[in-house]
This record gives structure tokens, C-alpha cells and sequence, in this order.
């Protein structure tokens, strides 16, 4: 079960509860993975809804790594998410928020 003030989502990938979170070795990852010096940009393009699919897998492949799922990581770009790519989007949004929010997003 998710603890929204921890950071943590759950999203149902091939039918299976996976609680993800950005730890701070998952978010050093995601900079590293999209070129990025700062999050910032990748913040302001969910905010604006200007994000990209590879975002998305970006931001969701950090999330389940930064919680154990690097299993599921590895394999997301291909994994059916229960509810499509729009709730893959919401997700991704929504760990960013728990990420960063002092109050855990809730």
C-alpha cells in the first residue's frame, strides 16, 4: 500500500500493484537518463503539459528503481499499465508532485 507521505504511487503494471517513489540515487538517475543538469525542466514540462512519452517511461523507470521494482524498470516501455498512457502520465506527474511536495503531495 502507498504512503503519499513518503512520495510513493502506486501504479498496475501487467496487472500487478507496483508502489514506486524517487529516491534521491532514482532522481540522480532520471537527470542522467534524459541529459538534464536539473529537474526543473522536466517539472516545468509536466506542468505545462508539454512532457514527452519518454519522459513518462523516464519518470516511471525512476519511480519502481527508486522503490525496488528494477525488475519492472527494465521492462516498461513494453509492460501493459492498466489504464493506458494516460494514467502512465497522471502517475509520473504524480510521483514527481510526492517527490517535492513538503507535504508529500496528499
Amino acid at each position: 500500500m502507498e504512503n503519499p507521505w513518503r512520495g510513493e504511487v502506486t501504479l498496475s503494471v501487467d496487472g500487478a500493484p507496483c508502489v514506486m517513489r524517487l529516491t534521491l540515487g532514482a532522481l540522480a538517475g532520471l537527470e542522467a537518463e534524459l541529459g538534464e543538469h536539473s529537474l526543473l525542466s522536466l517539472i516545468e514540462r509536466f506542468e505545462t503539459r508539454q512532457f514527452s512519452a519518454s519522459d513518462v517511461i523516464a519518470v516511471l523507470k525512476a519511480g519502481l528503481t527508486g522503490s525496488g521494482h528494477g525488475d519492472v524498470a527494465v521492462r516498461i516501455a513494453s509492460a501493459s499499465i492498466d489504464g493506458g498512457p494516460v494514467v502512465a502520465a497522471q502517475a509520473a506527474a504524480q510521483v514527481l508532485v510526492r517527490a517535492f511536495a513538503p507535504d508529500g503531495g496528499a
